[in-house]
């Protein structure tokens, strides 16, 4: 009997039009054996909390490099709760400073994933996070 894959959402919100990090995360995701939905570029959060209810998913990671990741943390946790998929875990990467990671996590994101993160403690913390 084979393990349940972990399915992961890779969405990149907003205007922010770098997704060379997201799209290069999403293979080593895939590579790890995880199933992973990637939005594309300039989704908006509506679009990725939607494409999380269709697909199902067991995680949402969002990349961002625009600097505006705390008001997309909270619109997105706020979108998912009215969606009654607030159980759904979080992550997010890009640039991060490290003096946002806990206003991130008080917000209720489960893993956060400064840019320079190694693959391997990427892909065992979301693991962790899913259980």
């Amino acid at each position: 009997m084979s393990e349940k894959k972990i399915k992961i959402l890779v969405g990149k919100p907003g205007l922010d039009g770098h997704d060379r990090g997201a799209k290069v995360i999403a293979l080593a995701l895939r590579d790890a054996g995880m199933e992973v939905v990637y939005t594309g570029l300039h989704q908006s959060i509506e679009q990725i909390v939607r494409t999380a209810v269709q697909e199902a998913v067991d995680v949402i990671g969002l990349s961002i490099m625009s600097g505006a990741h705390i008001p997309i943390c909270k619109k997105l946790l706020e979108l998912m709760a009215a969606e009654g998929i607030q159980d759904i875990p979080v992550v997010v990467g890009g640039v991060i400073p490290k003096q946002d990671v806990p206003h991130l996590k008080q917000l209720g994101i489960r893993g956060v994933f400064p840019g320079g993160m190694p693959f391997d403690a990427i892909i065992s913390e979301i693991q962790e996070i899913v259980g």
